[in-house]
């Protein structure tokens, strides 16, 4: 479960430190290399909810090592894409490919806790949440140790061994009976999968994440597109006998709505300091990629020692709080830096954003696993991290508004105001939710009912 899960953060913290690589290698300014990250949060986005309807029904195991499987692929096309176009391609099947370790975790974890009777597995989410930390402290720094020994083709190259890893892993220690309670139906498999309403679904996201990965107004036709296609998703899943998302059931759970919004604003502004900062460290204040990586290495060693101390620690609205503070003095300290800056003053930025970076990560995914339908644990935790990849995208284009074609002081600066936007929200989010004061698992939840 953790070796699954961890394969889409090292992507996406290991590219951090080699946008800047590529860019010179293959001569593409920061707009473009812009599409490496996005690429694989588009993918990531859509395959997430409709990996994890597939995991609610199909059972993780075999999803887990299908889906695996084209990480190691995704690994040697990147490896020797010949240009930008390849690498993207390559980035996007990456996306795919990881959409299945972090939903088949959550639905695991739901089926043992039907199977032993405990349903509060507080150490073993921690430890998930731990597991993801670890692997971004590992990320930004792993990185700029690959580049500097095989070039920035070799943080392609290292899915190979860590997709046969997880797949061998899966296919012996993977139980194939777990699952969250639905099985496949003979002559309704169609029906419960919901392809129209998961075609919609796709269109729906992927007009809106086109038009958030290049903001501009010659694209409105997006928005209309984005917007037909939800009303007509909306419409289709209100009158399916299965839908892929349950409308009525989601809209009748006001608390984990709440969450998806607290997870969108929540990761603006984290995805936003991880590419924005870490490439202004580079070309803006002149760091190598491997000193960029060491400069983010105290926010996520920081991140796993707040998740330790506060995992088994049931409530969700102090850890939420924190966080926002958190978010909001970071943010506010980096519009004091400039190229002149001290080096320690790099390193708080990131001591500061380590505090919002574990308690924000792990409140907001116990709160999907108490808030959720229990039989729909794996599309809900897939739909959380849509909501988390959507806010990667509008920091990712956010990002590239902010800089063009040159990485500047001022550029950085303005991503910082975006931030502490968000981070206000994410905030006023948290005070006005009055249903964050009942610890998981105290009381009934809505996500526990039935419509």
């Amino acid at each position: 479960m953790m070796l699954g899960s961890i394969l889409n953060p090292i992507n996406s913290t290991i590219i951090a430190v080699a946008l800047v690589p590529i860019g010179n290698a293959l001569g593409a300014p920061p707009s473009q290399t812009a599409w490496l990250v996005s690429a694989l949060y588009l993918a990531t986005a859509l395959g997430q909810p409709v990996v994890g309807r597939l995991i609610d029904i199909f059972r993780p195991r075999r999803l887990f090592l299908v889906s695996t499987s084209l990480v190691g692929v995704a690994g040697v096309i990147g490896t020797l894409a010949p240009n930008l176009g390849v690498l993207i391609a390559a980035r996007v099947l990456l996306g795919f490919g990881t959409c299945a370790g972090y939903p088949s975790a959550m639905a695991l974890l739901r089926s043992e806790g039907r199977r032993t009777g405990r349903d509060s597995p507080g150490g073993v989410l921690t430890a998930l949440a731990v597991t993801n930390q670890t692997i971004a402290v590992i990320g930004p720094l792993l990185g700029g140790l690959l580049i500097g020994l095989g070039g920035w083709r070799a943080t392609f190259a290292l899915n190979v061994p860590l997709a046969v890893a997880a797949v061998l892993l899966g296919l012996l220690r993977l139980p194939g009976s777990a699952g969250t309670g639905e099985s496949p139906q003979r002559g309704r498999l169609a029906a419960q999968l919901d392809l129209p309403g998961m075609g919609l679904f796709a269109a729906t996201l992927m007009s809106l994440l086109l038009f958030l990965m290049n903001l501009h107004l010659r694209d409105w036709y997006l928005l209309v597109l984005a917007a037909a296609a939800g009303i007509a998703f909306a419409a289709r899943e209100l009158r399916a006998g299965t839908p892929f998302v349950d409308l009525r059931v989601l809209g009748g759970n006001p608390p984990l709505l709440a969450t998806y919004g607290r997870a969108l604003v929540a990761y603006v502004a984290s995805y936003a300091f991880l590419y924005g900062f870490t490439q202004w460290t580079e070309e803006g204040y002149g760091l190598s990629p491997f000193h960029a990586g060491l400069v983010q290495m105290p926010m996520f060693l920081v991140a796993i020692g707040v998740s330790v101390l506060s995992g088994r620690r049931p409530g969700v609205r102090g850890k939420l709080l924190v966080g926002a503070v958190g978010q909001i003095v970071a943010c506010l300290v980096m519009l004091t830096l400039a190229g002149s800056s001290p080096v320690w003053m790099l390193v708080l930025v990131a001591l500061v954003f380590g505090i919002p970076q574990g308690l924000n990560s792990l409140a907001l995914q116990n709160s999907v696993y108490f808030q959720a339908d229990p039989e729909r644990t794996a599309s809900s935790a897939g739909l959380l991290r849509t909501f988390a990849y959507i806010g990667s995208m509008v920091a990712s284009s956010t990002a590239a508004a902010s800089f063009g074609p040159r990485v500047t002081t001022g550029g950085m600066h303005h991503l910082a105001w975006v931030m502490l936007a968000a981070g206000a929200l994410f905030l006023l989010l948290t005070v006005s939710d009055r249903t964050l004061g009942r610890a998981p698992g105290s009381a009934p939840l809505p996500g526990r009912l039935r419509a």
